[in-house]
């Protein structure tokens, strides 16, 4: 049975995947791959310890040798064996369309400009959260200090411009602060908070420019990709928290059912 373990990582403790050993230095080594994580060290032990689990499957199934890596074409080996992911349907991504109107304009624009509480190693996360939101508050009260507070705050080089970003498009931005920007019709200083990988962001909608629908038959297939790559996914997190369930598991900060559990 999965051992129950804290959503942190175990700090100098090394991984066990059944009778397998993840070192130490394995684990520093892996977490330069994560870099822009919150949390490298955690997102490199849970990483290592997914590899492990499916490595240890393809050796179970005969798909690798006992003590052999496990390379792309074994994994790939594994999961068309394992998985049965169904494609979707002509319903399923007209349906997506639908309810994604706003995703699928062209030309649509906004003009922003944010306060960057940035992430860093000398400030806890939670007294920066702390700050971000009172700040908000004060921004509320007084939106005209936005400028004002940009200077005082952000850790943003735009903030020799007021904080200004310019315009913006899709794909311009990262998915966070893309549907914080986006998604909503909002003008003005946004009621929350945005965390990205960067930190917390203040942010303030300047102008919005109305783009203009781009037809079904254009983006069809790129919708039918999408949701294929989505299923997939989840299969392949549903597939992983089974092995992570019937395995036995030492200081592997993974939590089989929610874990994003593939790089």
């Amino acid at each position: 049975m999965m051992n129950a373990v804290p959503n942190q990582d175990p700090p100098g403790l090394p991984a066990r995947v059944n009778d397998v050993e993840i070192g130490l230095a394995a684990i520093e080594a892996e977490c330069r791959n994560h870099a822009d994580d919150p949390d490298p060290a955690l997102a490199a032990r849970r990483t290592l310890v997914v590899h492990e689990l499916l490595r240890q499957r393809a050796v179970a199934l005969d798909l690798l040798a006992p003590g052999a890596e496990l390379d792309d074409s074994a994994l790939d080996a594994l999961l068309e064996r394992e998985l049965r992911v169904p494609e979707p349907t002509r319903e399923d991504c007209e349906r997506y369309y639908m309810q994604h109107a706003k995703r699928f304009v062209r030309n649509e624009l906004v003009y922003a400009s944010h306060i960057l509480f940035a992430i860093t190693d000398r400030v806890p996360l939670a007294l920066l959260r702390q700050k971000a939101e009172e700040t908000l508050r004060d921004l509320q009260q007084a939106p005209d200090t936005f400028e004002a507070l940009v200077r005082q705050y952000s850790n943003c080089p735009s903030a020799g411009v007021g904080g200004s970003l310019g315009q913006l498009t899709r794909g311009d931005t990262v998915p966070e602060f893309e549907a914080a920007l986006f998604d909503c019709a909002d003008i003005g200083v946004l009621p929350r908070l945005v965390r990205t990988r960067f930190g917390f962001h203040l942010v303030r909608v300047d102008q919005r420019v109305p783009g203009d629908p781009v037809p079904y038959g254009e983006v069809c297939a790129d919708i039918a990709r999408f949701l294929s790559e989505r299923v997939r996914h989840k299969a392949i997190q549903q597939y992983v928290s089974i092995l992570a369930c019937e395995a036995t598991l030492e200081n592997a900060a993974l939590e089989a059912a929610t874990s994003p559990l593939v790089q």
